[in-house]
């Protein structure tokens, strides 16, 4: 087991059995990580690819040596498959600017950390590169035509095809291939160590205020272009134009203090990455949420279209702007509509006709049934007397009570992320009155607490109404 492997890596470094071991969040990677706990604190790896393992191993130690703030290896396991590593700190950058994400609106204090960030950035991808021995870099030793195509294409099949828009792929191709061109025409003066994926979760913070990076196992040789727009323009991120803006200057700035270059020719060297960057994330997030229906990476997909939406056009590739530009034109954000549903169990939960799959589907059959005696048996929830019926012991309402508490949050929720529709069913055994009722004072609940539109469809009965945004 995880666990007793690297129980038995902590007793060698710090002499003793660890008080506990703990797994941590599943990360985009295949590698598992531990919170091992005891007299010292200490970060478990387990690996699933040795040469991967080693990559990491050598850029750990070659980072330190370098001056670099980097988790330092403490020790390993003779497979190499697992590792323990320093605690760098508790808190991510992604976590210390989630105020400045949510609103879109940065604080002094966020932007001073993002501006350190920067800073590390120029540091890492030059004094980092200084000595390294490229071909301990795992999968490759350097960025190549062939990584630009897999990751282009990884976009066009992953995201793109899924999106259902109609592709011309002759035209297409040959426009990716010239987009493949200029990324890699970059002076080698301005080349130097790749993340691959410097983004605001792989800087750590300590109490102290100091970063660190971490995950750079998939690092190797490229244009330092790369890195600054996947911390920049990285799509949960939200940072707006003008702090881009100002945090790719001062990245200019620090850059310039390590190599020299061309700036104009930068910002344009920058612009392209930014695009690449937002296309290979847009693969990632298809695959991951078009294909593999993830749902946060299907709700990351909005904001990187909104980075593509800031790129438009691009000039040499028009067939690329014109597939963008509906993309962009798909993803506005729409007014919320909610549709309620009320159905029988006996003839099957309601099918989801937006694409999104899923909302909210509550079962009312624990409740006192009116379909139980004759006098309600040809009416339905809509009609006084069962209305009167399921409210005098007052069991539903206690039911719709925490029902409006659930779908209440997300309302509010999808109102504020921009999200244009919502699904909400209720059930019961023959769809007439209890599904109903519930169905009827749901849909009025969420009209007249939020003005959004409604559509409202008591199926069994072949009922629909419409309740408009006010």
């Amino acid at each position: 087991m995880d666990e007793n492997k690297l129980s038995a890596l902590y007793i060698k470094v710090v002499g003793e059995t660890p008080q506990s071991v703990t797994r941590l969040p599943v990360s985009g990677s295949s590698r598992r990580y531990y919170m091992i706990e005891g007299r010292e604190r200490l970060i478990g790896t387990i690996g699933t690819c040795r040469e991967e393992n080693e990559s990491f191993l050598y850029l750990s130690e070659h980072f330190a040596d370098a001056g670099l703030p980097v988790p330092l290896v403490v020790a390993v396991s003779e497979d190499r498959m697992a590792y323990l590593q320093t605690v760098v700190g508790h808190t991510s950058l992604f976590d210390a600017i989630a105020s400045g994400r949510e609103t879109g609106i940065y604080s002094d204090a966020e932007k001073l950390l993002i501006g350190q960030a920067v800073d590390l950035l120029a540091r890492f991808q030059t004094v980092g590169a200084r000595g390294l021995d490229w071909q301990q870099c795992y999968p490759v030793s350097e960025i190549s035509r062939r990584d630009v195509m897999w990751d282009l294409n990884y976009f066009k099949y992953c995201f793109l095809k899924p999106s259902g828009v109609e592709i011309d792929e002759a035209r297409l191709e040959d426009e990716m291939e010239a987009f493949a061109t200029r990324l890699l025409d970059v002076p080698q003066s301005e080349w130097g160590f790749l993340h691959r994926d410097f983004q605001s979760r792989n800087i750590i913070i300590n109490a102290r205020g100091e970063m660190s990076v971490i995950d750079f196992q998939g690092g190797r040789h490229g244009p330092v272009y790369y890195d600054i727009a996947a911390l920049l323009w990285q799509a949960r991120a939200r940072m707006p134009f003008d702090v881009k803006t100002e945090m790719t200057a001062r990245y200019f700035d620090t850059l310039s203090k390590y190599i020299s270059f061309d700036r104009e020719a930068a910002e344009r060297h920058l612009r392209d990455y930014v695009l690449f960057r937002t296309l290979q994330v847009l693969g990632a997030y298809g695959f991951r949420g078009l294909v593999e229906r993830k749902p946060h990476f299907i709700e990351s997909i909005p904001a990187a279209l909104d980075n593509v939406a800031a790129l438009l056009p691009v000039d040499e590739s028009p067939c690329l702007t014109g597939l963008l530009g509906q993309l962009v034109e798909k993803n506005k954000k729409k007014d919320l509509t909610v549709t309620v549903t009320s159905f029988s169990y006996k003839k099957g939960i309601p099918a989801d006709g937006s694409g999104n799959g899923g909302g909210y589907v509550f079962d009312c059959r624990a409740i006192h049934n009116p379909g139980r005696y004759d006098r309600y048996k040809t009416l339905t929830g809509m009609d006084a007397p069962v209305i009167e019926f399921l409210e005098h012991d007052g069991e539903v309402l206690t039911f719709l009570e925490h029902v409006e508490a659930l779908v209440d949050a997300s309302v509010e929720r999808y109102v504020k992320r921009g999200f244009s529709s919502l699904m909400v069913s209720f059930g019961c055994t023959g769809g007439q009155h209890r599904s109903v009722y519930c169905a009827q004072r749901m849909a009025e609940h969420l009209s007249g607490k939020y003005g959004i539109e409604v559509a409202l469809c008591h199926r069994e009965q072949g009922v629909t109404r419409k309740f408009p945004a006010r």
